[in-house]
């Protein structure tokens, strides 16, 4: 589903051959492997990530493209194993909300970045839009409180307009950048996998979706799916989503 976003944040990011790229968060992978795709022999991205788990698909991905200028690094964004200066380019997707500490971790970020060098992060705008309005919302409309737990994680946390902005300043960046956008976001099947795949995947509001009773789920099963099947077009289903992109030079 996130391949419209990745592309998003690889034309933002401006990639050019030979640049040595820091992908933080990287998860499975991208945006790093579409950089590495980008950024040729000469250049090299490194995909850093809390996980090792998710930094072992992610390797296994590069593998597979026949990619040599891909690797792989656990790392934690507070306390980056680089030394200063390394790279050209950092780019980090969905990630940044989710940082404990993020004007450490950003000062982080500038700190391994050549002067001169550009930060890319992309953030998920706000949270009513089609896609959680069709799944999450409908889930919390069921059992009312909280969508987070106090203090937990907040994929939102940035979606007002300036706050990531703000952050980027205050650790130093300049030449920030700030670039809302709304981007596809598809899945190459029906109303029922795509709920399956929402629910499974969405750790921020497991602790709201597991208040809800058993004998509710198939209402809410039913009225997810039914908003869902608004959007889709012939084997496809077809949202779009509005994403935030901003930069700060170092």
């Amino acid at each position: 589903m996130g391949s419209a976003v990745t592309r998003a944040l690889v034309e933002y990011a401006q990639p050019t051959p030979g640049m040595q790229v820091l992908d933080i968060a990287t998860g499975t992978g991208d945006p790093g492997i579409s950089l590495a795709q980008i950024v040729g022999p000469a250049g090299h991205v490194t995909g850093s990530d809390l996980s090792p788990e998710v930094l072992e698909v992610a390797a296994q991905r590069a593998k597979d493209k026949g990619l040599q200028n891909f690797s792989t690094q656990q790392a934690d964004a507070h306390k980056l194993p680089f030394p200063h200066h390394r790279f050209d380019l950092a780019t980090c997707r969905f990630g940044v909300m989710f940082f404990q500490d993020a004007a450490h971790a950003l000062a982080e970020v500038r700190r391994v970045l050549k002067p001169g060098a550009r930060a890319c992060f992309l953030v998920w705008g706000p949270f009513e839009q089609p896609y959680w309005n069709a799944t999450i919302k409908i889930a919390l409309q069921h059992i009312g409180g909280s969508l987070f737990e106090p203090g937990g994680a907040d994929p939102f946390r940035y979606s007002q307009p300036g706050s990531l902005a703000g952050l980027l300043r205050a650790a130093g960046f300049h030449d920030v950048d700030e670039s809302p956008r709304n981007v596809p976001w598809v899945w190459p099947g029906d109303a029922e996998e795509l709920l399956e795949y929402c629910f499974a995947v969405a750790a921020p509001f497991r602790a709201m979706l597991d208040r809800i009773p058993a004998d509710r789920w198939p209402q809410v099963r039913a009225e997810a799916k039914s908003a869902i099947a608004k959007y889709q077009t012939g084997d496809e289903i077809r949202f779009g989503v509005d994403v935030i992109l901003v930069s700060g030079k170092a």
